[in-house]
C-alpha cells in the first residue's frame, strides 16, 4: 500500500463537473492498493498518516500531527501509484490490486483514518475519472509505503 500525502491549505474533488469532496487546512491523501495489500499493512499505514507531524508549531518548526492543528482529510484512490516504468514507455499497473481487491481496502483505509482522527474523512469515489485540485502548502509532500516501512 502506497500514499502521497500532501499538506494542504485546500483540497478539492469533482467529478463531472460537480465538486463530490472539499476540505480546508490539512492532507490530501492518495492511496494506492497493491494486490496482497493486507489489513496489517492498511493499519501500519493509516496511523503512520495521522501521526505524522508536518504541521509547523508556534516557532515555525515542522512538530505538529493533523489531530493537533483540527486539519481534516481528503481521501482519493490513484492505482498508478503503483506503475513500473522499467520497460519501454508506456506504464504497467500489473502490481495494482483489482478492483474487487481494492475497494473493500479503500472503503477500510476511509472508515480506520476517520477513527484515529476522530472525525469522518471525506473522499473521491474509487474507480472515478476525478479532478482534484490543491493547494500544497509547503508544499509539503510526502511518500509512505507499507512494503518499505520507512
Amino acid at each position: 500500500m502506497r500514499a502521497v500525502v500532501q499538506r494542504v491549505s485546500e483540497a478539492a474533488v469533482d467529478i463531472d463537473g460537480t465538486q463530490r469532496s472539499h476540505i480546508n487546512r490539512g492532507l490530501l491523501v492518495l492511496l494506492g492498493i497493491t494486490a496482497g495489500d493486507t489489513e496489517e499493512d492498511l493499519e501500519w499505514l493509516c496511523g503512520k498518516i495521522v501521526r505524522l507531524r508536518i504541521f509547523a508549531d508556534p516557532e515555525g518548526q515542522m512538530n505538529l500531527d493533523l489531530q493537533q492543528v483540527h486539519g481534516d482529510i481528503l481521501l482519493v484512490s490513484q492505482f498508478t501509484l503503483h506503475a513500473s516504468t522499467v520497460k519501454g514507455n508506456r506504464p504497467s499497473y500489473i502490481r495494482a490490486a483489482r478492483p474487487e481487491e481494492a475497494t473493500p481496502l479503500y472503503l477500510r483505509a476511509k472508515q480506520r483514518l476517520g477513527e484515529l482522527l476522530g472525525r469522518p474523512v471525506r473522499s473521491g469515489e474509487f474507480g472515478a475519472n476525478m479532478q482534484v485540485s490543491l493547494v500544497n502548502d509547503g508544499p509539503v509532500t510526502i511518500i509512505i509505503d507499507s512494503q518499505l516501512r520507512e
